[in-house]
């Protein structure tokens, strides 16, 4: 491993999936279930619940990128939660549910603006992405409970129904991508 390695932030609706989904990946280290983006100094779930906080569930990492490119990263999250959905995946709605990606340098944030032109132009989606590009701030983690929730409760029903389709999808789509002990599912 280099000793250069980046910090990503993704929002993408319940950080348990998004969450299991980048653990899984080589060059993915450190993840991290959290809030970012709202008002208030050091929520808690409770109140994050409310969706009235502004912040969204999140997931902060470090990453490799002589591993994996930023790119290759904002693939894999356009390609594990629907980004045309304003303010909710599935069944899990308000804002703290929506799309976003914070970004921690100028690069990072013209990667994702082209990166979401390009699947725009490309007519991936049947509609228009609506996942927001904003400066990071500050980035809250989450309660220990929170933490490594899918590997903690693989049988729970929520990550049977919710969070293992999201890992059929990461392995079907980047199965050279993922670490070797960390087989999605």
């Amino acid at each position: 491993m280099s000793s250069t390695k980046e910090t990503a932030v993704f929002a993408a609706g319940c950080f348990w999936c998004t969450e299991a989904v980048f653990e899984r990946v080589e060059g993915v280290y450190n993840v991290l279930s959290g809030y970012t983006g709202g008002q208030i100094k050091n929520p808690a779930y409770r109140e994050i619940c409310t969706g009235r906080t502004g912040h969204a569930e999140g997931i902060q990492f470090a990453f490799d990128p002589q591993v994996i490119s930023y790119n290759t990263l904002l693939d894999i999250f356009f390609t594990t939660h629907d980004p045309t959905t304003l303010n909710q995946q599935g069944h899990d709605r308000g804002t703290q549910y929506r799309s976003a990606i914070f970004y921690t340098s100028e690069e990072q944030k013209q990667l994702a603006e082209a990166k979401i032109e390009e699947l725009n132009d490309r007519g991936i989606f049947d509609d228009p992405i609506v996942t927001e590009v904003t400066p990071l701030d500050v980035f809250y983690v989450a309660e220990e409970d929170h933490q490594d929730f899918y590997t903690s409760n693989p049988n729970q029903p929520y990550c049977r129904v919710v969070i293992n389709p999201k890992l059929e999808k990461l392995r079907n789509s980047f199965s050279d991508k993922l670490k070797s002990n960390r087989i999605a599912g």
